[in-house]
This record gives structure tokens, sequence and C-alpha cells, in this order.
């Protein structure tokens, strides 16, 4: 008997798809303040280069200020000599009309004074606008790792509601109708046509599940690489039916539910693999909406009170025995600011430092410690001169002896004159068998490469690409300097740093800096052991300890400037990470990279694997400071940290920072010259 064809219907209907709203409001919720921040980020970017285009503005209108300084100098010279001449004159011929000469001199004077008064005025508004430049930067970089957060908690939860949605549970009813075989009995028939009716309802059931998919344009085309399966979760006869032809209906109540390869699901959203590797996700920390940005000047405002600065120590490399004790002077650190208040015996002066125009005493000023050229000039007067080694906060009372010959008017009983304030010299410091500091060294071979964003996926700092040449190999620390060799350059040299004798030291909590008073490199805020990285260290902390080491070991150490950071970080790769353009799974310590210590604290130094230039923790575990250009006033921190996103951690993410900011996720490695 030939067998007729199969006969096959199938009316199904979607009775139940438990998959709750929630993961989609979760996606759209996070997209949503993604935008915002973004907006925010945008709106504040743009406020930045207003605000440092108006800095050039203030610089450029002190520069001339400056130069009209000594123009109207000239003027009031020369008036007062013309003034001069013709009270000589006078002597002679009483009736000489000197108000012209008088006149002319008044008015050089007058300007003079005003251009003085306007450079005062000009160095406070520079201040004040550099104060708020550097909230907008504080603001702007949370607004990043903010951003960068976002993006991957939009990434897990884009991933979670895949899953969810491939793993949702619904009932059909399935009309299914075939020919039984001549040679078959009917209750193989009756189970042949169930079996098949169970077939096709899964079939349908997934291509019901690939057709509900939020985001089944970026999906489907992949159907094949998801490993969709269907669970039977129960299953009955509704009705069934032979015919008199020998077909067989049935009608069956199919309940199902979905399963999927959940290691495929990042494939499937173009997405990075670790999203789906079983560490846990941005989102069991709970998704946090309202993220906030403003900072109150008394969170953002650093004392620039350095008056408890102490010396520090600087121990030249001797050939002698190492049990013989050196004594050597203590030097301050290079580039640190120190505050200097100068007064004078007379009012109406001029204060000229390194040859440049800094308005009339009483001043206040904050200078670079070392060598500076100081002079107080007025008219009549000799002018006061002195080359001060500053070294720590003082004041200076600059006495000037008033000229013989000069007609001009005497000086006001009011004004006493002052002795010059004698400032003792600070003791010597007295180390005895220093022990060496072991942090090994690698050498970075001469070479060139392409700095920053390769890939496209960087921030606008970070372009353009610029191709670069290390003309001549450096030596680099393997690691980051450590709290124990912290510690060492503290106790030699009774260094204080800014977090301990300021406002201490930043952290983030809840998604915002915070400034904590209590913390600073002993106690950061976390648990540290000897081998963990020095944090709560600000550039001038770390070039402090630069100095020190130079002295203590007899060669010249130093922060490595941009380029050689991250030609070394890049250990000759081209890639976002030195091993791909794929964070992973704990292959470094940064926010959500799968390491134990990730958003928990740094990890003690050398504990993932080393680049190929044998480079420990260029990505994550703590920014780095990198040495700034003479023309720069702010600093650049790379190679992300432990809780910061793991995007911020690519080999040319870079971040501008005051020179005394200082925060528990920021440290440093020096490079030493060959």
């Amino acid at each position: 008997m030939q067998i007729a064809p199969l006969s096959l219907f199938v009316s199904a209907t979607l009775l139940s798809l438990s998959v709750s709203a929630q993961d989609t409001a979760t996606v759209t919720a996070i997209e949503s303040e993604r935008t915002e921040k973004q907006a925010e980020l945008d709106n504040y970017t743009q406020v930045l280069d207003k605000h440092l285009s108006e800095e050039t503005r203030l610089q450029a209108q002190l520069d001339l200020l400056r130069q009209r300084s000594a123009e109207l100098d000239k003027e009031k010279n020369q008036a007062l000599d013309a003034m001069n001449d013709i009270y000589r004159r006078l002597i002679d011929d009483p009736s000489l009309d000197i108000s012209a000469a008088q006149g002319r001199y008044q008015q050089a004077v007058s300007e003079h004074k005003q251009n003085k008064e306007d450079i005062v005025m000009q160095l406070a508004a520079i201040a004040s606008h550099r104060k708020d430049i550097e909230q907008i930067r504080v603001t702007k970089h949370t607004l990043v790792n903010t951003i960068a957060s976002l993006n991957d908690q939009l990434s897990t939860a884009r991933i979670e509601r895949l899953r969810n949605e491939f793993s949702r549970e619904g009932t059909l009813e399935v009309d299914h109708t075939i020919n039984c075989k001549r040679t078959e009995t009917l209750a193989a028939c009756e189970q042949r046509g169930q079996q098949l009716g169970l077939q096709k309802a899964t079939k349908h059931f997934i291509d019901q599940i690939f057709a509900n998919l939020t985001e089944q344009r970026v999906v489907e085309p992949k159907r094949h690489l998801a490993g969709a399966q269907v669970q039977v979760v129960s299953s009955h006869v509704v009705g069934s039916a032979f015919s008199g032809q020998g077909n067989y209906s049935v009608n069956l109540s199919v309940t199902m539910r979905g399963d999927v390869n959940n290691s495929r699901l990042c494939s499937l959203l173009n997405l990075d693999n670790r999203y789906c590797s079983e560490y846990g996700s941005p989102l069991a920390l709970g998704y946090q909406a309202n993220y906030p940005t403003t900072y109150s000047d008394e969170q953002l405002t650093f004392s620039n009170d350095l008056s408890q600065n102490k010396p520090v120590v600087s121990v030249a490399r001797m050939p002698a025995s190492p049990d013989i004790a050196t004594e050597i002077a203590p030097q301050p650190p290079k580039n640190r600011e120190v505050e200097l208040t100068l007064r004078s015996n007379v009012y109406d002066d001029e204060v000229f430092i390194n040859g440049v125009s800094y308005g009339s005493t009483k001043l206040v000023v904050n200078l670079p410690a070392g060598m500076h050229d100081i002079e107080v000039r007025k008219l009549g007067y000799e002018p006061y001169k002195a080359n001060l080694n500053l070294r720590r906060a003082r004041t200076l009372n600059a006495r000037l002896v008033k000229k013989p010959e000069s007609i001009a008017a005497p000086t006001p009983k009011s004004e006493q004159t002052q002795p010059v304030q004698q400032v003792a010299a600070s003791q010597p410091v007295k180390i005895v068998n220093p022990d060496r500091v072991i942090n090994e060294t690698v050498i970075i071979p001469a070479g060139s490469f392409k700095m920053g964003d390769l890939t496209g996926n960087g921030l606008a700092n970070e372009r353009p690409v610029v191709e670069k040449v290390l003309s001549h190999s450096y030596v680099m620390q393997s690691k980051e300097v450590t709290v124990s060799e912290f510690r060492r350059f503290i106790d030699s040299s009774q260094y204080i740093t800014e977090a301990e004798k300021g406002k201490g030291c930043a952290h983030y909590k809840n998604g915002e800096p915070v400034w904590e008073i209590d913390y600073n490199w002993r106690a950061p805020g976390y648990q540290q052991a000897d081998d963990f990285p020095v944090v709560c260290v600000s550039y001038e902390d770390a070039k402090a300890y630069a100095n020190w080491l130079s002295g203590d070991q007899g060669m010249q150490y130093r922060l490595p400037n941009e380029v050689e950071w991250e030609y070394a970080a890049r250990g000759d790769t081209t890639s976002e990470y030195p091993w791909g353009n794929e964070i992973g799974r704990n292959q470094a310590n940064c926010g959500w990279c799968g390491s134990e210590w990730s958003n928990k604290s740094p990890a003690p130094v050398g504990q993932f694997a080393a680049n190929a230039y044998g480079l420990y923790d260029t990505v994550g575990n703590v920014w780095e400071w990198t040495q700034k250009r003479a023309s720069q006033d702010d600093v650049t921190v790379r190679g992300g940290a432990w809780n910061f996103a793991p995007s911020l951690a690519r080999v040319s993410t870079r971040l501008a920072l005051t020179p005394d900011f200082r925060a528990n996720y920021i440290g440093f490695r020096l490079v030493r010259e060959r």
C-alpha cells in the first residue's frame, strides 16, 4: 500500500512568556542615564575649553601688564630726572614754572602704581580661575568614569536580558495531523503523531523566542551560533481523533522553557567575552541612577599652607665604606611650591622675582623651592636685592635705603625701618647605613611607536595619533613603588606628604570623589600590606621621593614622561591592552575586571603577568603620575585603577589633574637615567 503524503497543520498560540519587562526597563534606564551623563560631560568639556581660553587670555593680559611695568618704570625715572633738573634750575631762576614737570611726574607715579595694582588683581584672578578649572576637571573625570561604568553595566544588563529572553517559559497549543502507515498499529501512529507534534511545537517555540528578542536584528544573523534549546516542562493531549481515511489528528498543549549556552551570549551581541564569564557583574552592586557630579568648594579647594613642610634629605652616594655615617645637608624636593611673604620698610614699592613684577609689598606668593632673585624697588631708594634659597615657608623683610642725591619726598614717619628676619638653616640629618630600596628595573629599548587612540575607542585627549621616536633606551622600575619603599623614604627624610599636612586624600564613595581628612599613604581607607602600591601621594610627593632616591642610590631617578610611559606600557603592541583589545577576565585589577581585588582595593604589586618589556600593573591597580612638561600647569596620570572602568585602563587613556591632587587610587613608578 502506498503511503499517503504527510499532512500537517500547526496552529500555535503562545499563551505565556514569563519574562518581566524589568530587564528592558533596566537597560532603558541605564541608556537614559548614560545619555544624560554624556550630555553633562559634553557640557563640562565646553565649559572647560572656555575656562582654558579665558586663562590664556588672562595670562596674556598679565604679560602685557608686566611689559608695561617696565615702560612705566622708565617713564617714571625720566619724569623724576626732569623734575630734579628743573628743581636745580629753580635755585638760579625762581620764576621758572615747574607745574608741567610736577604734573608729568605725578601722572607717571599714578600710572605706575595703578599698573602694580592691576598686576596683583590679575594674579588673583588667574589663581581663582585655576581653582575653577580644577573643579571642572575633577567633575569631568568623575563623569568619564561614571559613563564607562554605565557602559559596563549596560553590557551586563543586555546580556542578562538576552539570557532571560532565551529562558522564557510558555505554552503552545499545536494541531497536528499525519497519515498512519499501513504497517503500524493505531497506538504506534498515535505515539508518532504526538512526537512529531512535540517537535513542531519546540521548533515553533524557538522561532517565537528569536522573533521576540529585543535585539533580534543583532542576534538573528548569528542564530546558528546560539546553541538555543527547548526543555519540555509538560504536555498533554487536549483532543485527538482517527479519520476514516487513516489520518490521525491531535491537539497538544505543551509547556516549554528555553535555554541557551551562556558562553555564547557575548558573541551574539558582539560584546567582550568577560561579560559572560563567571565572575560577577557590575549590576550585582545595584544600578545607581543619579550619580552626583557637583562638589562643594570645601571638597575641592586645597590648602596652600606649606609651612609644615620638612626638608627632604638628599643623600649622595659616597665611595666610603657603608659602615661610615655620612652627614649631608637637607635639600628641598625640586618643584615643590613654598610660601614666601615679603614686607618692606616703605610703601608704594614694587617687587620683582626673577625679573618679573609681582606688585607691591606686603606680598604673599607661592614659589617653587630653590634659588630665586628678589628685588624690591622704589624711586628715590636704593633697590633691595637678595638671592634667596627658598627651602620652606618664610618671611623676608626688605630694608630700602634712601638715595642721598634724590629730591623726592622723604619717607613718612609712620614707615618704620624693620630688620631683616633671619631664618636659621635646617640642621643636617645623619643617616647611618641606609638600606637600599629593592625594586627591580628593566631596560626599555630605543624605538618608535604610534602614540594615542589607535582603535578609535578612546577619549578626545588621546587624539590625534602621533608617531614618536625614542632614540635612547632607558630603565624603568618593573613595579609600582610600594608602601615599604615609600616608608623608608619617610623614615630617612622626615618628609610630610600633602595628605598628611593638608586635607587628607580623595576616594570614591557612591560614585563621587570624597575627601577624607584621615586618609593618607599610611591609612588609605582599606587594609594594605608592605607590597601594596603606595597611594594618597601627590605629584610633588612622587617627585620628592624620586629626588631622595636619586641621592640614596647615586643614580638619577625621575617620573617617566607620557611618551616614555605609553611606549613602555604598550610593550611593542598596538592593541588596547598588552594582551589584546579585550580586557578579559582576571588579567588585571580594574573595576569589574574579574580579579579578587576589583572594586575593593589595589592588589599587591606584580600579581598579574608582565608585559613584553617586563613591566607589571601597567593596566589597572593604580593610576601612575607622569612627568609634566614645563609648559603644562596640570599633570597626567596613566594606566587606570582598581576602581575605574576597564575602558579607562587602556594603554592610551590619560587623565589630567592638578599637581597637589591625591587619591587612594593614584601611585607612581620611576625611570632611571642610563
